[in-house]
């Protein structure tokens, strides 16, 4: 899941950064609205979380822009803004949920992990064969047994899972997993996807390389070519 943060705070810009990141969550961080609005003008996204005193453009006009290009991009307002009649001005420009400082490192991300399920359109638990994984709590049953996954594997695993029986490409995997100025090479992703492999093993689910092409996620009774 990738996640921009449009916060120009930069102590709370930080914080917020380095605990989504520690959940496997890909963040991307602007400080100004002008920088928002073309990073999502530009680029795909799972959730924005916007502070609404940006500077050079109010998060108010970025999340109207947003809409404004019928995108359905699941939005967190961030805001030391706490009155009535603005949290209903952001709800109303089309915000999905609002959050007031000071707030609560574990409350931010109980929201964005909600905000991100519903974006899917998934149930809170996704099965497949005897793989359970939690979306809410960011963790992975084989037959009820927890399985330790790093926040990169869980992130590679989320993409997959989200998309099963469908081929992922490596770009997208990048994408996906990575901000702004991580670098990750294509061996790296080879990796991660090795160590998930093997830590999967035992439920009978399936990453499937499709050579110079990607990956895909097999449930074990699939038998068909993944979809593109």
């Amino acid at each position: 899941m990738r996640i921009l943060l449009a916060e120009d705070d930069p102590v709370i810009a930080d914080g917020v950064g380095r605990a989504l990141r520690r959940s496997g969550f890909a963040v991307d961080h602007v400080a100004a609205g002008n920088d928002a609005d073309a990073a999502l003008a530009s680029q795909l996204y799972d959730l924005v979380i916007l502070d609404l005193g940006l500077p050079r453009l109010s998060g108010i006009e970025v999340l109207k822009r947003l809409r404004g290009r019928k995108s359905a991009l699941p939005v967190l307002i961030l805001t030391a803004q706490d009155g009535v009649d603005e949290r209903v001005r952001g709800l109303d420009a089309g915000a999905d949920d609002y959050l007031t400082k000071p707030f609560a490192l574990p409350e931010l991300e109980a929201r964005v992990r909600a905000l991100t399920r519903r974006g899917t359109g998934q149930p809170r638990c996704i099965e497949v064969g005897d793989l359970v994984y939690d979306q809410a709590d960011r963790v992975v049953k084989i037959r009820g047994e927890l399985i330790e996954l790093s926040a990169r594997e869980i992130g590679l695993l989320e993409i997959l899972i989200l998309r099963v029986g469908r081929l992922v490409s490596k770009d997208q995997l990048v994408d996906h997993l990575c901000g702004w100025g991580e670098e990750v090479s294509s061996n790296a992703i080879e990796v991660y996807v090795h160590r998930l492999r093997k830590k999967l093993e035992v439920s009978g689910v399936r990453i499937v390389t499709v050579r110079g092409l990607g990956y895909c996620l097999e449930s074990p009774d699939a038998a068909q070519t993944p979809k593109a």
